[in-house]
Formats: structure tokens, C-alpha cells, sequence
């Protein structure tokens, strides 16, 4: 049963760890597949984060906090579009520039409003998104194999991850079958035949920021006021990052790149449980070359060992109107 038990507690664990990566990866998903470059996923998440927790600190509402972690993110992605799209500017210097400003400005003025070091006050439960219990979960959980999968992995966890793990289903029928799906993806492809046919490039690409916005808003909230009690500096630690590696690891397909945040995820969990581990032969590894698993992992599966990703051909490509 302790076998049993270990899977149990890694397959929720996993969940939890994979609820933003999932989130900040269908974000991507939009504005790379209509031709953005998203490198400012990490920023974008790390901005609503903080204003999640600010929110939450001084309204003592999870909801309202929510509201302006999304209203944040979506501003930061308007900032982008803006830079990006309207003015023709290079978008990976402009995504950069995002992470770069959210991470200095979240941590001064957490520490201008707060006065605990860049952080925000430790948040009630009150104040949280917290476990949601499923119906019969407890009446069935000393079921064996059945009542433990039921209760602890599929339950228990807060209505942030049933938000991410329907957004799943959602975003892949909306990409693959809606009319703003198919116009998404030919503007990454050819935005010159999409203006020829009279769809606004411009419009196209900001409607995919807005909603790249609307789930990093959520993603960052997760984080500070579900997964955590508030906020702290740099506290999505690479989060968006990782999650546009998976992206590109799914070839910018909404399921593989669902695969991929999961198995990040695993290895996330794992190092947790390996942290003063005594290993066969090599006996205790160092925590900071555990902590790099997920890292390491990032960086072999980007350096080859998935094959070739072709991207949207139009990606990172400004598009100007030609005048007539």
C-alpha cells in the first residue's frame, strides 16, 4: 500500500504543479499560433500574481483578487500587442521587456504597500481559492484503489485546476473547429492571404493576446491565492518558461503540449520527494542539482530528442499592411 500511496500523493501533486504550466501553455498557444512570439508569459503571469495577492491582502476576496490578476495580465498583453503589433516592434525584445518590468515593479510596490520585503501578508483561507470537496468523496475514499484515486486525485484540489483542466477540451475545439480558430491559425501562417480576404491581421492578433491575457490572469492568480498564500518575488521561477518549451515540445498542438506541462510537472514533484533522498550508488545528490530536474529535462527535450518543430511559418514576423 505504500507503493499505492506514493502514486496517490504524486498523481495529485502533479495535478497541482501542472495547473499553471497547462494555463500559461494554451496561452502561448493563441498568440504564437496567430504569429506572436510569447516570451513574456513568465511576466504576464508573474504581474497577475501580485495583484492577486495585493487584491486579496486588502479586499479579503478571492474573487475580486482574481478579477485583477486577469485585469492586469490583460493589460500587460495590451501592452504587447501594442509594441508588437501596432508598431511593427521586435517581439521578443518587447516580451522581454514585460518579464523585466513585471518582475522590478510586482516586488517594489509589494514592498512600498506591504513593508515585508517585496512580499505580500501571509493570505487567510478566507481569502483563498481553497480544496474543493467532490460529491460522495468522503463516504467513498476508504473504498480501496477506487476511493483514494476518486477523493485525492480527481478531488480535493481547488476550482482553479477544474477551471485548467476544462479549458483543455475548450481550447482545442476552439483552435481546431471554430471560424476564430481557423482565422488564428492562417494569420500564423499567411497574413498576407488572410488581409487579401478581408479579415483585420491586426485585430486577429490582439483578440489572441486578449485571450492569452485572460489565461496567464488565471495562471498568476493560481499561484499567489490558490497553490500559495501570497505573493513573493520571482514566484513563478521560470513557470512561463517552461511552459512555452512545452508548447514548443507539442508543435503548438493543444493535447501534446498538455503531455509535456504533465510531465514537467512529474519531475517537478519528483525533486520535492527526492530532496535528502539516499540513492542507490551515488547516495544523497545535492538539493540544487535536484531543484534543476525540471530544467535539465527542458533543455534535453528542446535540444533534439522530440524531433523537428516546425512553427507557424509567420511567427515573430510584424505584419505591415501594404497601402494601396
Amino acid at each position: 500500500m505504500e507503493v499505492f500511496d506514493l502514486i496517490v500523493s504524486m498523481s495529485a501533486s502533479t495535478i497541482r504543479v501542472a495547473a499553471p504550466l497547462i494555463l500559461a501553455a494554451l496561452a502561448g498557444l493563441f498568440s504564437e499560433r496567430a504569429g506572436v512570439v510569447n516570451i513574456a508569459l513568465e511576466g504576464k503571469m508573474l504581474g497577475a500574481a501580485f495583484a492577486a495577492a495585493a487584491t486579496a491582502a486588502i479586499t479579503g476576496s478571492a474573487w475580486l483578487a482574481l478579477a485583477a490578476g486577469i485585469g492586469v495580465a490583460l493589460a500587460l498583453s495590451t501592452v504587447h500587442g501594442v509594441a508588437s503589433i501596432t508598431y511593427a516592434g521586435n517581439q521578443m525584445v518587447s516580451g522581454m521587456a514585460i518579464n523585466v518590468v513585471a518582475a522590478g515593479l510586482s516586488a517594489v510596490l509589494a514592498h512600498a504597500w506591504f513593508r515585508q520585503g517585496g512580499r505580500t501578508p501571509l493570505l487567510p483561507d478566507a481569502a483563498r481559492f481553497g480544496p474543493v470537496e467532490l460529491p460522495l468523496a468522503a463516504t467513498l475514499k476508504p473504498v480501496p484503489i477506487l476511493g483514494p484515486l476518486y477523493a485525492d486525485v480527481l478531488g480535493g484540489h481547488n476550482i482553479l485546476v477544474y477551471v485548467t483542466f476544462a479549458a483543455i477540451p475548450l481550447v482545442a475545439y476552439v483552435v481546431a473547429k471554430t471560424r476564430f480558430g481557423l482565422r488564428l491559425r492562417a494569420v500564423g501562417q499567411n497574413p498576407s492571404a488572410v488581409d487579401t480576404a478581408g479579415i483585420s491581421v491586426e485585430r486577429t492578433r490582439y483578440a489572441a493576446l486578449a485571450v492569452t491575457g485572460l489565461l496567464t490572469g488565471i495562471a498568476g492568480t493560481y499561484l499567489s491565492i490558490a497553490h500559495g498564500a501570497g505573493f513573493q518575488p520571482d514566484m513563478t521561477a521560470g513557470k512561463g518558461f517552461l511552459a512555452l518549451a512545452a508548447l514548443i515540445f507539442g508543435k503548438w498542438k493543444p493535447w501534446p503540449a498538455v503531455w509535456a506541462c504533465l510531465l514537467f510537472a512529474f519531475t517537478d514533484a519528483l525533486q520535492i520527494r527526492l530532496q535528502g533522498v539516499a540513492l542507490p550508488i551515488v547516495g544523497v545528490v545535492p538539493i540544487q542539482a535536484i531543484q534543476a530536474l525540471p530544467y535539465i529535462l527542458t533543455v534535453l527535450l528542446l535540444a533534439g530528442f522530440v524531433g523537428k518543430a516546425v512553427a507557424p511559418k509567420a511567427i515573430g514576423i510584424p505584419y505591415l499592411k501594404e497601402k494601396r
